[in-house]
């Protein structure tokens, strides 16, 4: 009886053991963590339901069928590659560990996703759209907010996370966590810098004694994500833009203006922080110096004034 209990659990045990691995050797953040967790339990759960408990069962045919059955319910083609990069990352684990023998999700793909083209603003559009009238401390915050979204790509997650000594490093650039707590550092651009200056120069007239966020709210305290997208979207209304203007629409835009320009794809995707999860301290290896040199030659706001 207990033999059977054990096999029962085999599976959910597997799993359990995989997070620990994301957990204390990957060293991945909650979110990515609970990422994993909910595709690949799901996968688990599919498994239970058709009476395999025990990983070293699981074929080819298995993950096949998982794939198209979670097509047919409606999963879309992106969200189905996440699902079975997330099980092949399992499994792979699995067959380090010496618990099963092949990975049978290595052949398993998705199928492909249709590629949309994100919305981005053209440099006559962001030069009007950062242009923000007033004097105020909440101008001289968004006005700040927005330069550093376009001059430095940032996403919005890593604007929010932003200390105070984050931007006041030796060398002028910009450090961001970013995806799975890794950190890069970005350059910023003359007019952002000028911006930020501003914005620094009031900061201590909202800001909480000991409050670290570099943007903080009316209260003093760290802006919100929800906050900074209501913000941008209120001041793009006021500047008359003619679009919904959200904070991936100025990453975007840096990506597209930096790439036209440069035609460094290599660059703009350091820039931005584009790596795999299971990468590992890429950012190590940069070469900071090409990528300012890339930048200051090509980015619109970044140019010094002759």
């Amino acid at each position: 009886m207990r033999g059977h209990s054990d096999a029962a659990n085999a599976a959910t045990e597997a799993l359990a053991a995989f997070l620990d691995y994301l957990r204390y050797e990957r060293r991945l953040s909650a979110r990515t963590l609970d990422g994993y967790r909910r595709d690949v339990d799901g996968f688990v759960g599919w498994l239970r339901d058709h009476g395999i408990t025990d990983p070293r069962r699981v074929d080819s045919q298995h993950v096949r069928a998982y794939a198209a059955s979670r097509f047919r319910h409606g999963l879309t083609a992106k969200s189905l590659q996440r699902h079975l990069s997330a099980i092949r990352a399992w499994l792979r684990f699995l067959v380090r560990e010496g618990r099963v023998k092949a990975n049978p999700a290595d052949g398993v793909r998705a199928p492909k996703v249709e590629r949309r083209l994100p919305h981005t603003l053209d440099v006559d559009q962001l030069a009007h759209l950062l242009d923000l009238p007033g004097d105020g401390v909440l101008d001289h915050r968004d006005r700040a907010i927005m330069e550093l979204f376009y001059s430095s790509g940032l996403r919005l997650g890593e604007l929010v996370g932003l200390d105070v000594d984050d931007a006041r490093t030796p060398d002028g650039l910009l450090e961001v966590t970013g995806k799975g707590r890794k950190t890069r550092r970005v350059p910023v651009g003359r007019m952002a810098g000028d911006a930020l200056d501003g914005w620094l120069a009031v900061r201590a007239q909202i800001a909480n004694d000991g409050e670290t966020a570099l943007f903080v709210s009316q209260r003093g305290a760290r802006l919100s994500a929800r906050a900074v997208e209501a913000r941008l979207r209120q001041r793009a209304i006021e500047q008359g833009m003619p679009r919904h203007v959200h904070p991936h629409m100025l990453r975007h835009s840096f990506a597209s203006h930096l790439l036209e320009s440069s035609g460094d794809l290599r660059a703009v995707q350091d820039l931005l922080g584009h790596a795999d999860i299971g990468t590992t301290q890429v950012y190590t290896h940069l070469d900071f110096q090409h990528l300012a040199q890339v930048y200051d030659q090509a980015h619109p706001r970044a140019r010094r004034k002759g």
